[in-house]
């Protein structure tokens, strides 16, 4: 059994933050499932939103963001992390992340503007910049002595004190408290035990949940479906985030096309290059992704299209190759050129509002089970998330995570041995189909059911067939030996079961959830979806 302070799952720039700051006071280990710098982080493309310049204020953030929560965010969480944000992007400024600054000034940084934004506040890094923000973080990460990094590693379960008196056939206690995870040494196929006073979940995404999506292959829930199988409590997982603009093409279909590209004046059009968002919103095409996202999909349902295009020819060949360097390269090698030919999109899942619910401090209803990220339901998205918010959420409630827990790491008890992990009768599967097959299954009825939009009759559709598939699931994980791909499998049918099951509840169409059977808001509806496995 291996021992440490902290146990942070996930590589990202919510975990890596969080590791730097709870370094000081105690042993951090680290496991990423796969390479270093592979995390959702790594992926995003537009930038972080801060209140940067002088025309710029606190309460214009705030107000941009309530207005794209469609009345469900957390106004304390909006607070703490509009404000706090600018003093976290300039210490990570200090750890080495270099933003693009004005080639007319370059004192100062170059600014985005982005949908549902009143002002320019996304600082960037050209359009890689959460690649940039994870070079920096891994670098320091990888050189401090108290942070032990594990790649090739992928969390199982959570482990908390209720399990173990389970386990052992004692009285649960009647709060719960996180003691550790059971590890998948992918490398070595062997399950490690991993005894923490803090457990992190820092795990990203679940747009893999779906056929179409922006995120890499890792993105499979896992730290939703480890929270939610330990009994914390989940909120507002019907707010599934469908990007407007992913990249149609037959080999290249998860290329994210930045929302910053239409903020630099893009204008969505069809076949026939009329435009057509000023249809739906006065915003036109910088309306919030939400309203976007439904347009494009109406576009294509009601005209019988495969994509519609997005136009970007008012730009010469020098702003596109200085402002978007990697999606320029990327369609130039598809033999796509922007500042001559419209770049052909589809709506794709690419972000989660909902997760494990937090408090301020980024700590589940399970005492010392910390959710930073992309994984955490903290309230301040509400029904939809603001371009732009969620790597300036990674770092705010990632260092309010590490100062809370730090400070009470002296007074949490030592974890007492734990059970190692015993594999019982399971033996070697002869049946990976099965794996890939189920896969694919849940990943299109997902789209095709639990998609931009929803009906009743869909959705119970998709929760009858999760029932059978889960089942199936869980019979495989009991009968063979884990691997990465059955532990993904499973997670991401947990992951399916609480998206349709919140969706069920909101009788409501609301932000990112929208209904043909509930069209319009009900104010008695504003309220979070919080599902619980258990209490």
């Amino acid at each position: 059994m291996h021992r440490t302070d902290f146990l942070v799952i996930g590589s990202g720039v919510a975990g890596m933050w969080f590791a730097l700051e709870a370094c000081r006071h105690g042993k951090v280990t680290m496991i990423t499932k796969t390479r270093p710098l592979e995390s959702n982080s790594a992926y995003a493309q537009g930038g972080i939103a801060s209140v940067w310049s002088e025309d710029d204020d606190p309460e214009f953030h705030i107000r941009d963001t309530l207005v794209a929560g469609a009345g469900l965010c957390r106004a304390e969480a909006v607070d703490q992390t509009v404000r706090e944000g600018p003093i976290r992007v300039r210490e990570l400024i200090e750890r080495g992340a270099e933003f693009t600054r004005r080639q007319s000034n370059p004192d100062e940084y170059d600014l985005h503007r982005e949908g549902g934004h009143s002002h320019r506040r996304i600082l960037h890094a050209a359009d890689f910049t959460g690649k940039e923000m994870v070079r920096a973080l891994n670098q320091e990460v990888m050189e401090h002595p108290q942070i032990e990094f594990l790649d090739h590693h992928i969390a199982i379960d959570v482990l908390t004190r209720r399990w173990l008196a389970r386990r052992l056939q004692q009285v649960p206690p009647e709060d719960d408290e996180a003691i550790g995870a059971y590890v998948l040494d992918t490398s070595r196929d062997e399950v490690e035990l991993y005894a923490a006073k803090v457990v992190v979940l820092a795990t990203g995404g679940a747009g893999k949940v779906y056929v179409y999506t922006t995120n890499p292959p890792i993105a499979s829930g896992d730290g939703h479906a480890m929270a939610w199988r330990a009994g914390a409590r989940m909120a507002n997982m019907e707010f599934v985030q469908f990007h407007p603009t992913c990249l149609f093409h037959a080999t290249e279909n998860s290329f994210l096309i930045s929302e910053a590209l239409r903020g630099e004046g893009g204008k969505l059009i069809g076949p026939d290059g009329q435009r057509f968002m000023d249809r739906y919103d006065e915003r036109a095409e910088l309306a919030p992704r939400d309203i976007v996202a439904r347009a494009i999909d109406n576009e294509l349902k009601t005209r019988g299209l495969e994509c519609v295009y997005l136009d970007m020819r008012h730009m010469s060949r020098e702003e596109v190759a200085r402002h978007f360097p990697t999606i320029d390269t990327k369609l130039l090698s598809l033999g796509i050129d922007m500042t001559r030919d419209p770049i052909p999109v589809v709506p794709a899942a690419h972000y989660m509002c909902g997760g494990v619910q937090t408090d301020l401090n980024g700590e589940s209803s399970i005492r010392n089970l910390f959710a930073v990220g992309e994984v955490a339901c903290t309230g301040l998205h509400g029904a939809n998330r603001l371009a732009s918010n969620s790597l300036l959420e990674a770092l705010v409630f990632a260092h309010t995570a590490a100062r809370e827990s730090a400070e009470r790491l002296a007074a949490i008890p030592p974890v007492p041995d734990l059970p190692a992990w015993d594999p019982g009768k399971a033996g070697d599967s002869d049946e990976a189909v099965v794996i890939t097959q189920t896969w694919d299954e849940i990943r299109r009825f997902m789209w095709n059911y639990v998609g931009i939009v929803r009906t009743h009759r869909r959705l119970k559709r998709a929760q009858r067939r999760l029932q059978l598939v889960r089942d199936e699931v869980d019979k495989y994980y009991w009968d063979f030996r884990v691997t990465g791909d059955l532990i993904e499998l499973r997670n991401l049918v947990d992951v399916a079961h609480m998206i349709v099951e919140c969706a069920l509840r909101r009788r409501e169409s609301r932000g990112l959830h929208y209904t043909l059977d509930f069209p319009e808001p009900d104010e008695r509806n504003v309220s979070d979806t919080v599902i619980r496995r258990w209490s």
